[in-house]
This record gives structure tokens, C-alpha cells and sequence, in this order.
């Protein structure tokens, strides 16, 4: 079995499950281990650049007003790699190739692969994937394995906000600064397993821009920014784009000290494990004398004031 990814979350699920033998081809913006061990098929034009928020949106439009993807693949190694499956999506066109562009690349290979699709819309369906994929692989009792370890990580936070009875949190998480987007498909249901609600989202849809005067109406308890591809270092480079915004200094979560920083893969790579982590340091987030923040995510986040956030 040869398989490649053209999605990070793929990548992520198929090392979680320790099903790398497996693959032989990924994309730009996989996990540091699938880059050091397999070639990237799938690359970027934004690759190597340091564009803004609003650049990156201005080239996007444009790219989408002309009909072109801002992802191509490398055909000759793909054809070099001959593989029996490709692991692609078609839930976000701006974060990753889509389905179409794969189907493309693939067209004039001498053997045509399966392609498989990952459409997760919300929580479980990411769960899903990872089950969609271990099929895949002919290794379906791995995702099993895999499912119930993050599972009993997920009921323990929900038992404790059960058993002390925690208040949901008003929150609101961005997806992006510039133009300003809420959150989407499955990040609302992190924030819900997390013990909060976030009221300007949209549960099992796509992310979309969000006006500001609605945000401050709506005067969030937590603020959590966390824009796609972003970590908490790139995103503190544009943090003058929020803070220089009427109304920011009267939200609650700044007066509060409640606003963070997060690194995207905790929300906007959608592997079963990294939406986990996810929910993990929302909680402790939101409710942070029921929980402690993990040291292996102490890194992945920063209070507003340039304090890591800590256990």
C-alpha cells in the first residue's frame, strides 16, 4: 500500500496511529516528522513568504476571482510515487488543495489512485476521518485504538464542569484578524466541550467575516485568537489590528485579562488529536481552577499581557 496526503490532518492522523510506514508523500505544511521522512508533492505559491492577514486575503480573492488555487502538485513525483490512495478534502479551498485540483493532478497517472475525500463538518465527523482512513489503509482496528484513547481524554473534562457544575463561559474565537472571521464547522464544538459557547459562531459551517460592532455588542467573557495558519508569534505581529479597534478596551475579556493567543493546528487542523489538545486548553482556559494547562501546551499559548499562559 502507497499512500499520500495532500492535507496536514491526514498526515497527523495517519502518525497518531502509527501508520506512517504507509505513506510516501505529503504536502508543505505537514508535522515536522512526515517533512523530514517523505518528499512534498503538494506545495504553495504563498510558500517562503511573509505576507499580512490582509495580503493573504487580497491574494486569496484574486486567486478565487480568476478561477486559479493557490496550491499545485508536483505531478512528475507524484507519478514517480505511483500511489494506491490519496488523502485530500473539500472543506476549505484557502487552507488546503481541494478534491478538484487533485483530481487534476491525478488524471493523467498511468494508475489511478483512490482518492478519498475528508469533509469534516464538526467534531465527530473528524472523528470519523480517522476511522475513513484507517479503512483506507486496510488498518481499521488502529482508529479504533486511537478513538478511544482521546475519548476517555474528552469525558474526564466534561465530567469535571458536570460535576462542579461550571457556568458556560461566553466566548469568542477568531479565525482570523483582517478581515476579522468567527469560528466554524467543528471549533464551536470544542469550545462547547470546553465549557464554553460562542454565540457568533457557526456550528458545522464555514467561517465567516464577522463585524466588529457585533463582537463588541456581544462583549465576549474569553477572547481567543487563533487565525488559521498562525502561530502565537505570527499572530502578536498583528495584534495592532484588534487593539487599535474602537471598543477594544471596554470588551470584557480585556478588562478581565481573558484574552489569548493560541496556535492554529489546535483548532484549524482538523486531526482528531489536535482538536483534543484543543479542547484541553480551552478548558483550562475558561475554567482554570478546575484545570491545569498541560506543559506540552503551555507553548502553544499566550495570555494577552506576554505571559505564557501556565498550570
Amino acid at each position: 500500500m502507497i499512500a499520500v496526503s495532500f492535507l496536514p490532518a491526514a498526515t497527523q492522523m495517519i502518525y497518531d496511529m502509527g501508520l506512517q510506514d504507509l505513506l510516501h508523500g505529503v504536502t508543505f505544511e505537514c508535522p515536522a516528522p512526515a517533512l523530514a521522512q517523505h518528499p512534498k508533492v503538494v506545495r504553495c505559491v504563498l510558500e517562503g513568504h511573509d505576507y499580512s492577514s490582509q495580503e493573504i486575503d487580497r491574494i486569496f480573492s484574486a486567486s478565487k476571482a480568476q478561477g486559479k488555487s493557490l496550491y499545485y502538485v508536483d505531478e512528475p513525483l507524484l507519478a514517480q510515487l505511483a500511489p494506491d490512495v490519496i488523502f485530500t478534502q473539500d472543506v476549505c479551498e484557502v487552507c488546503q488543495i481541494d478534491t478538484a485540483c487533485t483530481q487534476q493532478a491525478v488524471h493523467n497517472l498511468a494508475k489511478q489512485p483512490l482518492l478519498v475525500a475528508l469533509t469534516p463538518n464538526n467534531l465527530e465527523d473528524v472523528f470519523q476521518c480517522a476511522i475513513t482512513i484507517a479503512t483506507a489503509l486496510a488498518r481499521e482496528e488502529a482508529a479504533y485504538r486511537y478513538l478511544a484513547g482521546l475519548t476517555r481524554r474528552t469525558d474526564i473534562i466534561l465530567d469535571t464542569l458536570r460535576t462542579h457544575r461550571a457556568p458556560l463561559k461566553r466566548v469568542m474565537l477568531l479565525e482570523w484578524m483582517a478581515p476579522i472571521y468567527n469560528c466554524g464547522h467543528w471549533i464551536p464544538f470544542q469550545v462547547a466541550q470546553a465549557g464554553g459557547v460562542d454565540m457568533l459562531s457557526n456550528p458545522a459551517g464555514d467561517a465567516i467575516v464577522t463585524p466588529w460592532e457585533k463582537i463588541v455588542r456581544y462583549d465576549p467573557e474569553v477572547l481567543v485568537i487563533a487565525p488559521c495558519g498562525f502561530t502565537v508569534k505570527r499572530s502578536r505581529e498583528e495584534l495592532h489590528l484588534l487593539r487599535n479597534r474602537e471598543g477594544w478596551q471596554q470588551l470584557q475579556a480585556v478588562k478581565n485579562k481573558a484574552v489569548f493567543l493560541a496556535d492554529y493546528d489546535l483548532f484549524t487542523q482538523p486531526s482528531a488529536s489536535t482538536l483534543v489538545e484543543g479542547i484541553t486548553l480551552l478548558a483550562a482556559l475558561f475554567h482554570p481552577t478546575l484545570f491545569q494547562l498541560p506543559a506540552q501546551l503551555q507553548a502553544k499559548c499566550q495570555a494577552l499581557d506576554e505571559t505564557l499562559v501556565a498550570s
